[in-house]
């Protein structure tokens, strides 16, 4: 039996791809692709012959000495072959001469171009050549052809995974948004809670610390007016080392008072951080929301990580200032992650290398706007080049499976810019660390 590669050793139909595991970044190289060409002098019915054999052949490319001359597509062969006189016209001459007569508007893709790109760059030639064939360039020199209607199947199931993934992603993020109004309603409780016995803790420390420097002058002046006391009162006051007590008491009056002043700070910045799922806005202190971010993560700075603040003077910002809280508290917690990543591969290497994160904030100028900047740089180990402009997508995260969950970058991306009409830009370098740059704009 004669086959098709008989006629033709060129002819190369590649089976059919699977296209169940396309995805948003897939190229046109993953398509069923056609390998048909044929030297232009070639006459036309040996084409004609090809078409018959092979129904699925969407056309032929045309090369001379093995270089690309161009492309007829089966819908142009057969028109022209029926038309009056086609077949003593084209079917014995070469194929050239019937090339230069249709005319033929030719399409040429790179391998690597998305199938998305490749659909819309197609759909948008005139409506005579919308749906010929495509020449599809692998590498240099090297062509096959994908039919136009194979290409929009592609990407019919790509837009259906598109709509599929959007839902997810809006899943996803009523779900985040839900667990963070539930946390900052807990959050809210717990810290309502503890403010009212910290603020009687503090409240009476003012009048304990008076008492207490009563009570001491007072026996200090019993000690001068009963120079020599009793037996049994020196022995009293020898059991109770009445002279160290005296002593120490002021110190854990103090040692006290700081951290009943820790305490409120923190509660303070408890409260805060509950009103993230607020979405009005009103004046805030900027620097009170980095301070309060800061009081909650203090337990993780504690390993060894230096924090450096730079912060100019500031006016009140019209802002949200529980979501900004939430900016800070992600941008710093991916810092911490960073730097400790960095130090875990380290290990006893890091030699002179000391973990820091610099918070700098200044007013900016910038298309005649006031901006208040806000810098938040870490020297970890930096984020790779080639996956810097996805940072900020939905679900793309660089951190293991079960450690990140790809919303925190998007999330606050979306605060900063749309929330509040700013900007979020980030500066990263392999080795050296990177810097995330928050411009809020002034009204």
């Amino acid at each position: 039996m004669v086959s098709l590669q008989d006629y033709y050793p060129d002819l190369c139909v590649l089976p059919q791809a699977e296209t169940a595991n396309l995805t948003l970044d897939s190229t046109i190289r993953e398509l069923n692709l056609y390998h048909f060409q044929v030297e232009s002098v070639q006459p036309g019915r040996d084409v004609a012959q090809s078409f018959q054999l092979n129904p699925l052949l969407p056309g032929v490319i045309l090369t001379q000495h093995r270089k690309l001359v161009g492309m007829i597509s089966r819908r142009q062969f057969l028109e022209q072959m029926s038309s009056p006189y086609g077949l003593e016209l084209f079917l014995k001459r070469p194929l050239h001469s019937l090339y230069r007569f249709v005319n033929a508007d030719i399409l040429i893709l790179r391998g690597d171009t998305k199938i998305v790109d490749a659909a819309r760059r197609s759909l948008q030639r005139t409506p005579k050549f919308v749906y010929e064939p495509i020449i599809v360039e692998l590498e240099s020199g090297t062509y096959r052809l994908l039919d136009v209607h194979q290409l929009l199947v592609a990407q019919s199931q790509i837009q259906e995974l598109t709509t599929q993934l959007l839902h997810d992603q809006t899943q996803a993020q009523m779900i985040q948004t839900e667990k963070m109004a539930s946390l900052g309603q807990m959050v809210a409780g717990i810290a309502h809670e503890i403010k009212n016995p910290v603020g009687c803790i503090t409240g009476n420390f003012e009048f304990l610390d008076d008492y207490c420097d009563k009570l001491i002058d007072l026996l200090t002046a019993y000690a001068a007016e009963v120079p020599k006391p009793s037996e049994d009162l020196s022995q009293l006051k020898e059991d109770y080392e009445l002279d160290f007590i005296l002593e120490d008491l002021p110190k854990i009056l103090k040692s006290m008072k700081l951290g009943s002043e820790r305490l409120t700070k923190i509660v303070g910045s408890l409260q805060n951080f509950s009103h993230m799922d607020e979405s009005r806005h009103q004046s805030a202190n900027i620097h009170e929301c980095i301070e309060s971010t800061l009081i909650i993560l203090n337990n993780r700075l504690k390993k060894g990580i230096n924090i450096i603040k730079n912060y100019d003077e500031l006016p009140l910002v019209n802002c949200s200032s529980g979501q900004l809280s939430q900016v800070f508290m992600n941008l710093i917690s991916n810092a911490i992650d960073a730097l400790t990543e960095k130090a875990e591969k380290a290990g006893n290497g890091s030699g002179s290398w000391q973990p820091q994160i610099e918070i700098n904030t200044r007013l900016e100028q910038q298309h005649k706007r006031d901006w208040v900047l806000v810098k938040i740089s870490d020297n970890g180990s930096g984020i790779a080049p080639n996956i810097q402009e996805r940072i900020f997508e939905t679900f793309f995260t660089t951190k293991p499976v079960g450690k990140g969950t790809g919303l925190g970058l998007a999330i606050t991306h979306q605060i900063v810019t749309e929330k509040h009409n700013g900007q979020l830009l980030m500066q990263s370098q392999l080795g050296k660390g990177t810097t995330f740059e928050i411009l809020l704009p002034l009204e």
